[in-house]
């Protein structure tokens, strides 16, 4: 990971990056305390560490009768984890990310002291569904904090201390310590359903982060290889108003020069186009691709991207 950079204080960016931490440490607790924490789904990281202690130690305590905070156990866990990844990687993680994690400690004890009933009783009672918008909220939460350019801290730390030390890949890592730890909930509970209901978790919370940073694209990206090259070309930059690329290629098996456009266009796009070349080249090759991001000239601009 590269060093964090430093906002200017007080400039607009500034502000937009607290922003994501707040509402994402927000909407992270929110979470954990009404679709994770009482169904006693184990999401890997810290919290799942600090759910699982909760449980353990209810009715151990006179002053937790309910068991250890899990905000409060979860920034125990977390701040020396940050301070130990500060003195080992260096100063990658940086105020932005102590932040989240303090925030997201306080939000999670203070919804769940001021929620109107017990803190193991769900907004909903199925699990499934539980899972389902627990996962999606969790991800949007730590989407919201990664966008702040901080990280998620906790078992993020531990993988890249056991990556520096080793020559197995951090993100491998990250799913063998989000794994232990929730197989942590199948000891402690005793129940293979935990384990199972929080995999889903952690799959669905990794597929929002993404979803967050990158946003939703319905584009494609399209490889064509056709004869009628030419009209192609003026298809795309006359009717549809996109551009493309051309490569230079050679048939395997006939060793015939060809030429290949790339080209992005939109879903709408991709049916207007398969339907022009089925007219004009029957025997034409395209090849269709799902694209994540599209940055560039007609698309997103890149430096509005890196300023989000």
């Amino acid at each position: 990971m590269a060093f964090l950079t430093k906002d200017k204080v007080f400039s607009k960016l500034w502000f937009k990056h607290y922003l994501f931490i707040i509402v994402g440490s927000f909407i992270l607790a929110s979470s954990f305390v009404f679709f994770i924490t009482p169904h006693k789904i184990i999401p890997g990281g810290v919290y799942g560490i600090s759910i699982v202690v909760h449980y353990l130690t209810k009715g151990v305590f006179s002053f937790w009768p309910e068991g250890i905070p899990i905000g409060l156990f979860a920034l125990l866990l977390d701040i020396p984890l940050i301070i130990a990844g500060i003195k080992i990687l260096g100063p990658r993680f940086g105020v932005k990310t102590i932040m989240g994690s303090i925030l997201t400690a306080t939000f999670n004890d203070l919804i769940t002291w001021m929620r109107p009933v017990a803190a193991d009783v769900p907004l909903v009672n199925d699990v499934l569904l539980s899972c389902v918008f627990g996962g999606v909220l969790a991800g949007f939460g730590l989407g919201l904090i990664f966008k702040s350019r901080a990280t998620s801290g906790g078992s993020d730390i531990i993988a890249m201390i056991i990556a520096k030390y080793t020559k197995l890949q951090l993100g491998r890592l990250m799913i063998y310590v989000d794994s232990v730890i929730v197989l942590l909930g199948l000891v402690a509970f005793g129940d293979w359903a935990i384990p199972l209901y929080s995999w889903v978790v952690i799959y669905i919370t990794g597929k929002v982060i993404d979803i967050t940073l990158e946003g939703a694209d319905y584009n494609k990206a399209l490889f064509i290889i056709s004869k009628q090259h030419a009209l192609i070309k003026d298809k795309l930059l006359n009717d549809l108003e996109r551009g493309g690329t051309y490569f230079k290629g050679q048939g395997m098996y006939t060793n015939e020069e060809k030429e290949i456009i790339y080209t992005v266009v939109s879903r709408r796009e991709v049916a207007i186009l398969e339907e022009y070349i089925s007219k004009i080249d029957p025997d034409a090759f395209i090849t269709i691709m799902d694209t994540k991001e599209i940055l560039g000239e007609g698309f997103q601009s890149l430096n509005q991207k890196v300023s989000d």
